[in-house]
């Protein structure tokens, strides 16, 4: 056994080293200085030939201000809502350090400083890595700081450097983002709201950030500001720092803030590219928005300048030439979205936002859900057929020249015969947007000449999920409907971006890449790590992919997509258009480019879609029309000097399982020819000529089929920023003004209209 002078010497010695270490350690610590934490850098981001397209920071967006300057009333607002004991303690909470380093030790994130002073201590690092050491370098400071800094000093510095959110640093650059006035003249309720951003301008402003998070809708964020200002009023009169009389002036109404703004350089498309990229970084690495927003970093994309200009200049033109919105009441509020990406890559290389950040459009068009994409949907219907078959005929696939029933007011049966029922227990029958009796037609026609019944009904018979999974694993991520009948012609509300990535699928013969922006990032011209080129990975069985493309070249050459011809070379699409017209998509491709344009109206005050019946000065707009048209203007350019290799050839697939009813003999399979005419029962046989899409749709909903309107509520959606997501959005689609556009899927059976 030791002697009691060794266990004795040992202890005071282990207790010296630790006095020592602590000595040390505090000595050669240094306090912050929140001006040097206020100096800003720029964000450079680069076009994908390398050379720079615009730099942007928040250097004009923060100034620090003196402690005078800052209200009183701010002060006590983040006293009592976040350190009520801030002038009596000593500046470190010793529990909350505890509790951070035993989550670390599990694996975990820490959690941030507790107190104020930690709280300063911890704005001023640029970098916000997460280990031991730099929480035990953020305690020495904060004790050092509590020791050598006035209480009014760390409460000063503390609001200097603080992000509030829409690039704003500090107090007074947050007093004129929001408000448009100095911090000095700030009310105590205005200063309540500023208080709140501080708990997490993502989720508390009310603007919404939904292309960070997509519970982060406007209607969201404003209840959770609302409640946290009324929280932090009722606060400061609880601590004595609001009279009763302040307290009732303050709680009375509540200051909304102003929109958002747009910052430098952030003009026209470059404010949506940007955008993208940035959503990419923060999805792809441990960057923090906060961190992002600090500035230093160069973001490389893959955004390539001429083909967003050739984008941009199409949806100009067919504005130009069909919308007069000074003259129409009906051309008025619409809105375009359009994104390419490069199949077999998953590169983003131009897409369309909508008329820029200067213009008070903060909702970018590509990279948000809440539109009912319609029969462009079909595609993964068909491609789950032949993938998976029916339940007649699975595990063999089905052959596109099966033939359904193409006429209109079909009766929609379950898998066990039975027909499916409405909620209140009635028949449920689907309607086409025409009554043309089509018969049965092979399934081929039906997507040539984009018939709902013959989709709806193959969408039962394979089954919804399956559906679903041949659109997830082709690129698709969030935006899906429920899996109701109309969930085969389109309710769901994928991006812009998603949809041209998972027709890209189908261009690579299977093949999907999820879609990026980013091919590098620095910060400070170190690479940082997580922006490596996604992997490819097969989707679905080649020839699935090449008989769709096969499909949807007859769509082009044959059907509701013949505008697309002009473009003059080998390509494949579907024309998509949803109930009373709200609105209308093209989605085509060639082997070496697939884009999607997207086209609707949105009403400014409660962003719900409007129908487009009468815009452009004609009845109704199909995709078909304004969107095919502006696509093949883009493709033309994107695609000028390019080769015309065609796509791999399709060979004949699947078992031909006609529905019940209809006649025979089944036709042969022809890839890419002149369609066939269709065999009709009991009514007579129609003209070969393709018939176009009618001009006066009917409109789904009639029979009051639930709520089908595609308009309603707050879409989660998704916000892919070529991520993936990212809506949808949608919110759906984007913050800035506000835009929040639902699903669609309000009713059991929202329907979408062929086209």
């Amino acid at each position: 056994m030791p002697s009691w002078r060794l266990v004795s010497g040992l202890f005071i010695g282990f207790v010296g080293s630790l006095v020592a270490v602590f000595g040390i350690a505090y000595a050669m610590v240094q306090i912050p200085d929140e001006n040097v934490a206020a100096q800003s850098q720029n964000n450079v981001y680069y076009w994908s030939n390398g050379k720079q397209m615009v730099a942007t920071g928040t250097g004009a967006n923060r100034q620090n201000i003196p402690i005078a300057q800052i209200p009183e009333a701010m002060q006590w607002a983040v006293i009592s809502a976040e350190n009520k004991s801030f002038y009596s303690d000593s500046g470190v909470d010793p529990m909350g350090i505890a509790r951070a380093l035993a989550n670390m030790a599990r694996g975990g994130q820490t959690q941030g400083g507790s107190t104020i002073t930690q709280q300063f201590v911890k704005n001023t690092y640029l970098s916000q890595e997460q280990s031991i050491s730099r929480k035990f370098k953020e305690m020495f400071i904060s004790i050092k700081v509590g020791t050598k800094l006035k209480k009014p000093q760390i409460l000063q510095g503390y609001l200097n450097t603080s992000y509030y959110g829409r690039g704003a640093y500090g107090i007074q650059a947050a007093a004129q983002t929001y408000y448009g006035k100095d911090a000095v003249k700030l009310t105590p309720s205005e200063c309540a709201v500023l208080a709140a951003l501080l708990k997490g301008p993502t989720y508390y402003d009310p603007a919404g950030a939904t292309d960070l998070d997509k519970s982060a809708t406007q209607d969201a964020n404003t209840k959770r500001s609302k409640d946290r200002w009324s929280w932090i009023l009722g606060e400061m009169h609880k601590d004595k720092h609001l009279t009763d009389d302040q307290y009732q002036t303050a709680i009375k109404k509540y200051p909304t803030p102003q929109g958002r703004k747009a910052i430098k350089g952030m003009t026209g498309q470059i404010s949506y590219l940007a955008d993208t990229a940035k959503k990419y970084v923060l999805a792809h690495s441990n960057i923090t928005e906060a961190q992002f927003d600090k500035g230093g970093y160069q973001v490389y994309t893959t955004f390539d300048k001429d083909k967003v200009a050739a984008l941009t200049a199409a949806v100009k033109k067919i504005q130009k030439d069909r919308l007069d919105p000074k003259k129409r009441e009906l051309d008025k509020y619409v809105q375009f979205g359009a994104a390419s990406v490069v199949p077999n890559d998953g590169a983003i290389v131009a897409l369309y936002g909508g008329a820029g950040y200067e213009n008070g459009h903060f909702t970018n068009n590509a990279d948000t859900s809440g539109v009912p994409v319609g029969s462009t949907w079909k595609p993964f219907v068909l491609a789950a057929a032949m993938e998976y078959g029916t339940y007649k005929t699975a595990p063999t696939g089905l052959s596109p020249m099966s033939k359904y029933n193409g006429n209109d007011k079909l009766k929609v049966m379950n898998q066990d015969g039975s027909p499916v029922l409405k909620p209140d227990g009635s028949v449920f029958y689907q309607r086409n947007e025409s009554d043309h009796a089509w018969g049965y037609i092979t399934l081929r026609k039906a997507m040539e000449q984009s018939i709902n019944t013959p989709f709806v009904q193959l969408g039962m018979d394979v089954g919804m999920t399956k559906v679903k999974d041949v659109a997830r694993a082709s690129g698709i991520q969030k935006g899906f409907a429920d899996l109701n009948p109309s969930f085969a012609i389109g309710t769901s509300t994928p991006s812009a971006i998603r949809m041209a990535d998972a027709y890209s699928t189908f261009a690579a013969s299977g093949k999907h890449t999820d879609p990026y922006s980013v091919t590098q990032v620095k910060y400070n011209g170190e690479e940082q790590p997580g922006f490596s080129k996604p992997k490819s990975s097969q989707a679905m069985d080649a020839n699935v992919a090449n008989n769709v493309t096969d499909t949807l070249e007859n769509v082009i050459q044959n059907g509701t997509g013949q505008n697309a011809k002009a473009l003059g070379r080998t390509a494949a699409g579907k024309t998509g258009t949803t109930d009373s017209n709200k609105s209308a998509w093209f989605v085509g491709y060639t082997r070496q480019l697939s884009t999607s344009v997207a086209m609707f109206r949105e009403n400014p005050k409660n962003h719900t879609l409007l129908s487009m019946n009468g815009t452009a000065g004609v009845p109704s707009i199909h995709g078909g029309d304004i969107p095919t048209s502006v696509w093949t203007e883009y493709m033309k350019v994107a695609l000028k000097g390019k080769s015309d290799p065609g796509f791999e050839d399709a060979q004949k697939i699947g078992e031909v399982d006609d529905e019940a009813g209809a006649p025979s003999p089944t036709p042969t399979f022809t890839p890419t020819q002149p369609s066939e005419t269709p065999t009709q029962s009991p009514s007579p046989t129609p003209s070969d000529t393709p018939t176009t899409e009618s001009p006066s749709p009917t409109d789904t909903c009639q029979f009051g089929w639930g709520n089908c309107q595609n308009d309603g509520g707050t879409d989660a959606g998704n916000t892919d920023g070529g991520i993936t997501e990212s809506p949808t959005p949608t919110d759906t689609t984007g913050n800035g003004n506000g835009n929040t556009r639902g699903n669609g899927n309000g009713g059991l059976f929202a329907g979408a209209n062929g086209g």
